[in-house]
Formats: C-alpha cells, structure tokens, sequence
C-alpha cells in the first residue's frame, strides 16, 4: 500500500499530508479503540468515507485544520482530530466525530496523516514507514483515494442529511452530476462558515 503525498500551497515544506482510502476494513472498532486510548502511533484522522462527497471536500478539511495548526489555534487535542472536525458544519465536537469519525460499523475509511518535526520526533517518517503501519494496522483493501472511487462509498442521504441538504431548492431538476456538484458545494461553504 503506498500513500499520497499531497502539495498544499500555504503549507511549509517542513509539513507534509499524506492520504489514503481503504475499502472493506474489518477492524475499525479496534482502530476507534486507538484514537480513545491517544496511542500516539495512532495519530491519523480516520475518516468515514461514506461521509465524503470528494477528494475537495476531504482536502478542503485538511487545508482548514494545517491552517488552525499552523496559527496555534487548535480547538481538539491534535491537527488529526481537527481535519475530522473540520468536515463538520457546526461547531459541535461530538457531533462532528460521529458523523465523520470512525465507528466500529465503519467499513470504508479515508486516512489522512500529518506529519512535521517535533522534539521527540525532528525526523519525519518517511510515506514507506507510514504506509508499513497502515498496512500491518489496518485489516482493509487499499484503494486510491479517487472521486469516482469515493462518490462508489458515499452514502448520499446521510451526507444529504449532516448537511441540511434535504429539499434543497438548488438540486431540483438537476440531472446526477449535477447534483453533486452542488452538494459539494453546499457542504464546502457550510465548512468554510462555520465558526463566523
């Protein structure tokens, strides 16, 4: 399993995202069980990815956390936690991460890791050593982390629901594509308003 090194512009070259997708997974509880337990080698934002809408929605999360991380301005415990939050519409914490946390119900989850030096650590993991632990970890298929492949996984009227999309007058008469794209947009502008 090899992860993605995404390039976000304002972020510094000592910070890099990696992301990934695995489908199936068998062991989410005992995954969920980690992030309770703070197992620092479980730092990784898991995300259900029938909540996803797209790669946008999901990089659009990451680039608002790096940039609460990077002003210090972290409202949850970790820049993991908050990519999980930032998905999110409202400023409810919990509420955010049963909607886009993991559960032991989950079976497809999109897995972001953040990675900069800190005292303990001043050498970043490599996306090899990254990618060994989420394979030996992580009982699921990898898959690409693609639209097509997350628009399969999306569950449309749970996100249609965590949004309050639901007769929306903006997806009347739009043909499928359509509205998906809308709804993409919808969410990413509920994400960006929330907090003002």
């Amino acid at each position: 399993m090899s992860l993605e090194e995404i390039h976000l512009e304002h972020v510094p070259d000592s910070h890099r995202v990696y992301v990934g997708l695995f489908r199936d997974v068998s062991n989410a509880g005992y995954l969920q069980s980690q992030l309770l337990a703070r197992n620092s080698d479980f730092e990784y934002a898991f995300i259900d990815a029938s909540s996803v809408l797209s790669r946008l929605h999901l990089l659009a999360a990451v680039y608002k956390a790096l940039t609460v991380l990077l002003d210090g301005t972290l409202k949850t415990p970790n820049v993991h936690s908050e990519i999980v939050c930032a998905l999110s519409a409202s400023n409810n914490i919990s509420e955010a991460y049963r909607r886009w946390g993991i559960t032991e119900a989950t079976k497809n989850i999109a897995i972001v890791k953040v990675v900069f030096p800190t005292e303990s650590r001043p050498e970043l993991p490599s996306a090899q050593e990254v990618s060994a632990h989420l394979a030996q970890v992580v009982q699921g298929t990898p898959a690409p982390l693609t639209d097509a492949e997350l628009a399969d996984l999306t569950d449309w009227p749970k996100v249609r629901k965590y949004y309050k999309l639901n007769g929306a007058p903006v997806l009347d008469g739009k043909d499928e594509a359509g509205k998906v794209k809308e709804m993409e947009l919808l969410a990413l502008g509920g994400m960006a308003l929330r907090g003002l």
